[in-house]
């Protein structure tokens, strides 16, 4: 049984820094594109980054480049996606996701690519 677990997700000051965390089992990641999304209220899914694990390659929305990052310790079958500088405009639920690998090009920030989902962990940034 496929299983993706989040977890980092707390309250943060603008400027400052959290580790989000996904846990994957049921399946090795290394097949897979790994990817964050994002979903404030009101607001649609969004795509922030991901990695297509066979080869590392990573993807970034504009509005996180310079201050995400998109990592894997294959060890632990985690995804880490460490958020710097963080804004305001940061707050959202954040998921965990995994589709197939061919997902991580032009369409890796497509919410409907991706079959498997984490339940979500809440980041709160305050000014």
């Amino acid at each position: 049984q496929v299983e993706l677990v989040e977890s980092g997700g707390e309250s943060a000051q603008a400027g400052g820094s959290l580790r989000l965390s996904c846990v994957v089992s049921g399946y090795h990641y290394y097949t897979r594109c790994m990817a964050w999304f994002r979903q404030a209220p009101g607001k649609e899914r969004e795509g922030v980054a991901a990695s297509r694990i066979i080869d590392g390659t990573t993807y970034y929305a504009d509005s996180v480049k310079g201050r995400f990052t998109i990592s894997q310790y294959d060890a632990k079958g985690t995804v880490y996606l460490q958020m710097d500088l963080l804004k305001p405009e940061d707050s959202a639920m954040y998921y965990c996701a995994a589709a197939i690998s061919a997902v991580c090009g032009s369409t890796w920030s497509n919410p409907k690519e991706f079959a498997d989902w984490g339940q979500g962990t809440q980041v709160t940034v305050s000014s």
